[in-house]
């Protein structure tokens, strides 16, 4: 078994062939992921060396200590927290061999065609058909809320491809190319004036059957992968002490002392707690996968995560005053990503209200944890065995 010695070792040997001083960064990258490198923890000839997944840091801390790119995972958090996991655990070696290593490197950018205009927090009512001919399936429907999808090359989808079956029961997942005919990307312009979501458009899309993940009507299990390792990838992240929302808020208490009162002191201290506790909880929910696959626990996580980034940004807006009330820029941009420590504090209070929307809105998070962690009895779903075809819309 692969243990950290050894991968200090392999580490230092791809340093060596690949100095990041005077080698291209795709070019590093490429020989990073092909060294096993990427994630240590996938299968070998995929970016791994089937070691265990706490020995990530390792070559990590190696890298950054050399001064090595990495792959920028801000910009395709979609393709690496959530693609690649149900790639690897769903797709066919040919899948695998083709999509994860240009999604690594950043070559490839991922976006995610689940939401829809009647289907948002019912997700599984979704009504985009994909209608199999030959070996191609057709896709029409309309999708919502995608970020990304102006950059993405790659998405994952799911489609209703059986409509006579209860709707859990009638859905498939593909993976589709976003320059294939047929799919048009709309801006959403946003509450920050940016529009880093989008509407995705849907005309007799064909996505060839070998694009296909998983069986033909299986996908709302598959999307299950997908779903929780988004809120794990959004709740869970590893941040520094004052990492994240919680650090402008605390640098502007200690260098404007004429801004504190009393009671913006009290709230400050227990969000700040709350925020080190939330910390905590995410490294001991990281340290779980190292066991396998994450679990419903990762609602929790992102719950918190809204409810924190949300009361802590209306906290240093109040902290401010009058500068809290101050706006950067308006101008309708299609950023490449989201930035909420680089902007100013009306930005990040704006941009916090979609935390409790996207990666499955609270309400619905609140009772994924209601039955599936505390294993409280489930609320009545009266169309749970009703015909998707069937169901008031």
């Amino acid at each position: 078994m692969t243990d950290a010695g050894d991968l200090r070792r392999r580490t230092r040997e791809l340093l060596a062939q690949h100095p990041p001083a005077s080698t291209d960064r795709l070019d590093f990258l490429r020989a990073r992921f092909d060294a096993g490198l990427a994630w240590v923890y996938y299968p070998e000839g995929l970016g791994g060396l089937g070691a265990p997944r706490s020995l990530q840091g390792v070559v990590d801390a190696e890298l950054a200590a050399a001064g090595a790119p990495d792959n920028d995972p801000r910009r395709n958090g979609i393709g690496l927290g959530m693609a690649a996991p149900t790639i690897l655990k769903y797709g066919t070696e040919e899948q695998k061999r083709r999509y994860l290593r240009p999604l690594w490197t950043g070559e490839e950018v991922w976006c995610q065609l689940f939401s829809e205009p009647g289907a948002g927090s019912d997700l599984a009512a979704l009504g985009t058909r994909a209608v199999r001919e030959g070996e191609d399936w057709v896709v029409n429907g309309q999708k919502v809320w995608t970020s990304s999808a102006h950059l993405a090359r790659w998405a994952i989808l799911i489609a209703r491809t059986d409509p006579d079956v209860p709707k859990h029961q009638g859905i498939t997942y593909f993976l589709c190319d976003m320059t294939d005919p047929g799919v048009e990307v709309r801006p959403l312009r946003q509450i920050t004036g940016e529009a880093e979501f989008n509407e995705v458009f849907l005309t007799d899309v064909r996505i060839p059957d070998a694009r296909r993940l998983g069986a033909v009507g299986d996908g709302w299990r598959v999307a299950q992968t997908t779903l929780n390792n988004e809120r794990v990838a959004i709740g869970g992240m590893a941040l520094p002490r004052e990492g994240g929302m919680i650090g402008p808020v605390a640098e502007t208490w200690r260098e404007r002392p004429e801004l504190r009162t009393h009671d913006l002191h009290q709230r400050l201290l227990k969000l700040w707690v709350e925020a080190e506790v939330a910390r905590f909880t995410g490294e001991r929910l990281r340290q779980q996968l190292v066991a396998g696959q994450p679990g419903p626990e990762g609602a929790g996580m992102k719950l918190s995560f809204a409810r924190l980034n949300q009361e802590i940004s209306g906290l240093e807006v109040e902290l401010r005053g009058e500068e809290g009330l101050l706006y950067d820029d308006w101008t309708m941009r299609r950023p490449e990503l989201v930035d909420f420590t680089g902007r100013d504090a009306g930005y990040r209070y704006l941009r916090a209200k979609g935390n409790s929307i996207e990666g499955g809105t609270s309400e619905v998070l609140l009772n994924i944890v209601a039955e599936r962690v505390l294993g409280l009895p489930a609320e009545p779903r009266t169309d749970k065995d009703v015909a998707w075809k069937d169901l008031a819309r």
